[in-house]
């Protein structure tokens, strides 16, 4: 039997494969779509990071949504360098606007996850608010950013091996000039923060729980 709470989402190339989970305590405070990283190098919405972030979110009262991109897992299509998974994105977003729509959004991506959805969800203006985990500046351009106007959290390992901190903090800065962006650098961690999976969910929940957030 499937577990509780997967589903199926429809989409063009077929369907895509998804976890929904609702946090316990209600009134919800939002829904979030959460996206994993590069699909080529075992990157899936099982990821403990991944996993970590949606949990951050439930307990921030948003109720977590987790997708399998194209040609991962149960999903139908085949890996498409990220042009194909911004439909993907979008397909997720159409989910969480059709089946809520009186909860706000928030966009949240790890590594490649990251660079596919931020692009969507910069652009959307159902996605209120944005989370780059891992944000990999050194293997993407993100310059793309700069033009952001939502609440926008990075969080990056100290040692992140596919983004350099110092080549994040630029880029932050250029952000928050017309936007409210944070970023939090978690000590001692790599692109996958290992042993810091918990500071790294403490740090999304009580952003999302900010008053201004």
């Amino acid at each position: 039997m499937y577990p509780a709470g997967n589903l199926f989402i429809p989409i063009q190339h077929g369907r895509l494969e998804a976890i929904l989970k609702e946090p316990r305590a209600q009134p919800f405070t939002g829904v979030a779509l959460v996206l994993h990283p590069h699909p080529l190098f075992g990157g899936t919405m099982h990821n403990k990071v991944v996993f970590r972030a949606a949990s951050a979110l439930n307990d921030a009262g948003l109720i977590a949504l987790r997708i399998n991109f194209r040609g991962v897992g149960q999903s139908t299509g085949e890996h498409d360098e990220g042009r194909g998974e911004r439909e993907d994105v979008r397909a997720g977003l159409d989910y969480l606007a059709e089946n809520y729509p009186s909860q706000k959004i928030t966009l949240c991506g790890f590594s490649f996850g990251a660079r596919v959805g931020l692009e969507v969800g910069l652009m959307d203006d159902r996605v209120l608010r944005i989370i780059s985990i891992g944000t990999p500046v050194d293997k993407y351009d993100f310059s793309f950013l700069e033009g952001c106007r939502k609440p926008i959290l990075f969080v990056q390992g100290e040692h992140d091996e596919y983004g350099n901190v110092e080549r994040l903090r630029e880029l932050v800065a250029r952000v928050g000039l017309n936007a409210a962006a944070e970023l939090r650098v978690i000590k001692g961690a790599g692109h996958f923060f290992d042993n810091q999976l918990e500071e790294l969910k403490r740090v999304i929940t009580e952003w999302c729980q900010k008053p201004d957030r």
